[in-house]
């Protein structure tokens, strides 16, 4: 105890010489850092963050540090963490290659894979997007039908995906191919990892109702692959796509429990206190307090019972299967703040551009709007339900 306690003392010390006074406010959208070959950096402290964080190992803490992470075992990073949060620290790095592929390649991907691209993202060197979904395959993931074909010194890749976020702003793709077209559904898949920049991949961003465009249809068109840039076994590429997905789910599942964490101007409870007034300090409107209580509550319940899977998971007890728990109350949690957000902001929330709104009611409209795809990406919300229904609760077919 003495030692972690050491080491939150040394975490603080540093983070209050290293982490610059703008990188301790709320996030805007414009400076999210994303890393990759053309990363962008509005907020130069943005890019000081980033290089002390990654140089430190602390973008991946819990990573090996002979991969370009910090080392560090549970208890440390979750001192990290909650040091990190005091100070109201921005993420260094927002990546698909830390919060998905990389503890994928951890567990499957061979050693010279892992010095290949697992210090890259944790530098932020390479931006990765994932190449899942297909037109004719969402929820139903096995029945994707791209497919990679064995030409000996290389796989040559032919096929299309859908929603996949950011493919025209990444690198490169962590992908799932069919390389038994005749085996059965769940298998004959594989996990392939391949440049954006090659020769016959092209993108198509998709608008959505918000007016954003973060996903694309992605098309493959002789997409020549090296041999060694496959994942894991031949054909068993669906063990690495679970997995994969307990890592998204999780990921998703995190946005459903930090209404109280951000700090951020345009939080339920700041939201409200603005619209409605406040009193002695608390929001004037007696119904919409106890209706932004009851979502603090419930915020703080569901990262309770994250932490206690945590220690589960810490303790060597299989908590996996909650991960589709998570995501489900997850999204469920998050879409329900924004409708606390519109209806505390009334007729406020109708603008979407012109005179006669400020920017925190666009935003809050737009982003009520990207909510309700919470419930789709990672798994649909049925899914979810689905596999609690088996895995948690025991429910025969």
């Amino acid at each position: 105890m003495a030692d972690l306690e050491q080491f939150r003392s040394e975490t603080r010390a540093w983070l209050e010489d290293h982490c610059p006074e703008s990188m301790r406010t709320p996030m805007p959208e414009e400076e999210v850092v994303w890393g990759g070959r053309n990363a962008r950096f509005p907020n130069p402290d943005s890019k000081l963050w980033l290089e002390r964080m990654a140089e430190k190992g602390w973008t991946a803490p819990a990573w090996p540090v002979e991969y370009g992470g910090g080392g560090l075992d549970a208890d440390r990073n979750k001192v990290l963490q909650q040091e990190l949060s005091r100070i109201h620290a921005r993420p260094p790095l927002n990546s698909f290659g830390l919060w998905m592929l990389g503890p994928a390649l951890l567990e499957f991907a061979t050693e010279e894979q892992k010095q290949q691209f697992l210090p890259p993202i944790a530098r932020g060197e390479i931006r990765w997007c994932q190449g899942y979904s297909e037109p004719g395959a969402g929820s139903d993931l096995a029945g994707l039908q791209t497919r990679a074909e064995d030409k000996g010194d290389h796989w040559l890749v032919n096929g299309s995906k859908i929603w996949t976020s950011y493919a025209d702003q990444a690198d490169w793709i962590f992908c799932l191919v069919r390389t038994e077209p005749d085996a059965p559904k769940h298998e004959g898949i594989s996990f392939l990892l391949f440049d954006m920049a090659s020769k016959g991949v092209s993108t198509t961003p998709i608008q959505l109702i918000s007016g954003a465009s973060p996903f694309c249809q992605t098309f493959f068109d002789d997409v020549v692959v090296p041999k060694d840039q496959l994942v894991g076994e031949r054909g068993k590429g669906w063990t690495i796509a679970k997995r994969l997905l307990q890592h998204e789910r999780q990921m998703i599942s995190g946005i459903g429990g930090n209404s109280a964490l951000s700090g951020s101007s345009s939080s339920p409870e700041n939201l409200a206190k603005s619209y409605s007034g406040e009193a002695d300090g608390r929001i004037a409107d007696p119904v919409l307090r106890d209706r932004v209580a009851q979502h603090r509550m419930n915020d703080h319940a569901f990262r309770l019972l994250m932490a206690r899977a945590w220690e589960e998971n810490k303790a060597g007890q299989e908590s996996g299967h909650l991960t589709a728990l998570f995501k489900y109350y997850g999204s469920e949690q998050n879409k329900r703040k924004f409708e606390l957000m519109l209806e505390t902001l009334g007729s406020q929330a109708l603008g979407w551009e012109g005179e006669g709104f400020d920017q925190r009611e666009l935003d809050t409209t737009r982003q009520w709007l990207r909510s309700k795809a919470n419930s789709i990406e990672g798994g649909t919300s049925e899914v979810q339900l689905n596999i609690v229904a088996k895995r948690v609760l025991g429910l025969p077919d």
